[in-house]
């Protein structure tokens, strides 16, 4: 369709933010007339100075962000249009001028005596800093000079180079054959390489993993030096600051005791027998001698898709949710009624799903919508980010109102699960219950099992670098097909192509994120799981975890909710999850 054609119903309002253009641009002219924040530099020594600087700062930042959400929103409608595009340019050039002018703050607090900031931090004045004054002064033997955190800030774009090759490498340059496909010569491309994965013609998928693995393979060498550059912006960060490793570096930033990562890969690995028992099922179920990797993605369970309309959907999810109380469910009805959701696919608009939003404002979901299983969990899925981020801005200052990354997959994996466990618990259809059973262990496969897979070969290609090894195309295909086999088990082939998976992982360039995917799926299995046996008073915990924002640590907010990850009982009960799926699968087939 034209965006012209879609009903209103199915739109967001964008005009919540602004009303018009012209309303956009004068705002971003004022923006840029009071952008002034260099005038409190050597002032942040007394409480006025230091108070009178975070007013000015928040209300340069949420304005900012106001405009920033207006842009992008308006580019995704139809990224063809060039207006839009430019807009968000310009509020990106804002930002990048916004962190050099601001570069002196982190330097010129953390060279403040201790007793100043513990003053600070006593201050009744500061409670809405606290938490950011505390991580400060945690900061202080990783923070440089005024003058070297400017060139630290000012390097940062070029230090991303390596991120904006692999990004034009991956969008622009590989190369993908042509492939017959519904009777057509077409070329292979990300999206329909994903379709033909998860499709019931081998034969297909077959010629699709080849072709598509050998696009990458003729670029092997340039995106094997890609990723050794983009390892090495983060050892050069990991070294000027004194870091002890590129993990520690960056589960400081987050802080996230290490111990929850180490807790995750551990039990990870202690349930790789049930994962390989899995992948032989697969293996038996499907009737295959020989298994490869392009053969783990369809469904067992053929033709049992739910196929609803959107407001069909929509009330299934209301359905779904009904455990998490009447508030939760008037705030998800909202989201549909008042213009938070971009329904409909349109000509030109952004792919794929997404949910935003900003200070002050009603948070904002993109989709589109289509009459497919997962279509319907998306709904559940980015309604989870907007009330998260609902309930956070609703409850904290500004300055703590933005969670961390952290926890951002918590809630919209807490709505994906309660609205499958319903799905399990209502349906009479045998043949539903095995694909949501399915459905189920292969959310866990992917989520929690690959994504520690990735996390894994992040943290020892980097601790590889870090010994002073280079990089390159055959030590890392080494080190992925080695995962991938200890993952997998030997009820499948890892062959050369799976070998260079690693090579077309945008996450990597993003390093250490990925096993945030993981932890947070670990943690909503443990939240729903309460919630379903305790009712109102974890419901309650829950909630205080959604209203926490940052206004500490994301591993104590979890905790609020019932899930400490220090421990390793989150996780050994997310593999149970897994195990007891298998089990109940198994049982259906008749095994």
């Amino acid at each position: 369709m034209q965006r012209s054609e879609v009903s209103e119903q199915y739109k967001w309002k964008v005009s919540d933010i602004f009303p018009s253009d012209e309303a956009w641009e004068t705002a971003f002219a004022a923006l840029e007339t009071k952008a002034d924040l260099a005038q409190y530099r050597g002032k942040l020594g007394t409480a006025e100075g230091l108070l009178a600087f975070f007013a000015a700062d928040e209300a340069l930042a949420s304005e900012a962000m106001r405009l920033y959400l207006y842009a992008h929103l308006k580019r995704d409608e139809d990224v063809r249009v060039t207006k839009y595009g430019a807009y968000v340019s310009k509020i990106f050039a804002f930002f990048t001028k916004f962190d050099a002018e601001t570069a002196f703050v982190t330097p010129e607090l953390t060279a403040l005596p201790d007793e100043v900031l513990d003053a600070y931090l006593a201050d009744p004045r500061f409670s809405a800093y606290d938490y950011r004054l505390s991580r400060i002064k945690a900061s202080k033997k990783y923070t440089l000079s005024e003058r070297e955190e400017v060139i630290l800030a000012q390097a940062g774009e070029p230090l991303t180079t390596a991120s904006l090759v692999f990004m034009m490498l991956d969008n622009a340059e590989v190369d993908f054959p042509e492939i017959e496909y519904n009777g057509k010569k077409v070329k292979l491309s990300h999206g329909l390489y994903s379709v033909i994965m998860s499709g019931k013609d081998r034969e297909k998928r077959k010629e699709a993993y080849a072709l598509y693995y050998s696009a990458y393979r003729k670029l092997l060498g340039t995106i094997a030096t890609t990723y050794y550059g983009n390892v090495q912006k983060d050892i050069f960060y990991q070294r000027t600051r004194g870091y002890d490793s590129c993990l520690q570096m960056a589960l400081f930033e987050e802080d996230v005791d290490e111990s929850v990562y180490r807790n995750l890969v551990e039990c990870v690995h202690a349930a790789s027998p049930v994962m390989h028992r899995y992948i032989a099922l697969r293996k038996q179920v499907m009737g295959y001698e020989t298994q490869y990797m392009y053969d783990i993605y369809p469904s067992l369970v053929e033709d049992a898709e739910l196929k609803l309309s959107y407001e069909e959907a929509y009330e299934l999810c209301l359905k779904g949710l009904a455990p998490l109380g009447e508030e939760y469910l008037e705030l998800f009805k909202k989201g549909r009624d008042e213009g938070w959701i971009d329904v409909c696919e349109t000509e030109g608009k952004r792919s794929g799903a997404y949910s935003s939003g900003t200070y002050g404002m009603h948070p904002f979901v993109l989709l589109n919508y289509q009459k497919t299983t997962h279509d319907v969990f998306t709904i559940a899925h980015e309604m989870g980010h907007s009330l998260h981020t609902y309930y956070s801005n609703s409850n904290q200052p500004y300055a703590k109102a933005d969670y961390k990354i952290f926890v951002a997959e918590v809630a919209s994996t807490v709505n994906e699960v309660l609205l499958l466990k319903y799905l399990l618990k209502t349906t009479s259809d045998p043949k539903l219950k095995k694909y949501l059973l399915n459905y189920f262990m292969d959310m866990i496969r992917t989520t929690l099992f690959r994504q520690t897979q990735f996390a894994e070969f992040e943290e020892k290609a980097h601790a590889m670098a870090e010994a002073g090894e280079p990089l390159n195309k055959d030590n890392l295909s080494e080190l992925y097909k080695s995962l991938n086999e200890a993952y997998y088990g030997p009820a499948i082939v890892h062959d050369e192509n799976i070998a260079i998976e690693w090579a077309r992982i945008p996450h990597f360039y993003t390093s250490f994120y990925v096993y945030k995917y993981a932890t947070g799926i670990t943690a909503a299995l443990c939240i729903v799981d309460r919630i379903l046996k305790e009712g109102a008073p974890a419901v309650e915990d829950y909630k205080n975890f959604l209203k926490g924002g940052s206004s500490t640590d994301p591993v104590s907010l979890l905790k609020l909710a019932g899930a400490d990850l220090t421990g390793k009982a989150p996780f050994e009960a997310a593999m149970r999850e897994f195990e007891d799926a298998l089990n109940e699968f198994e049982a259906a087939l008749g095994k």
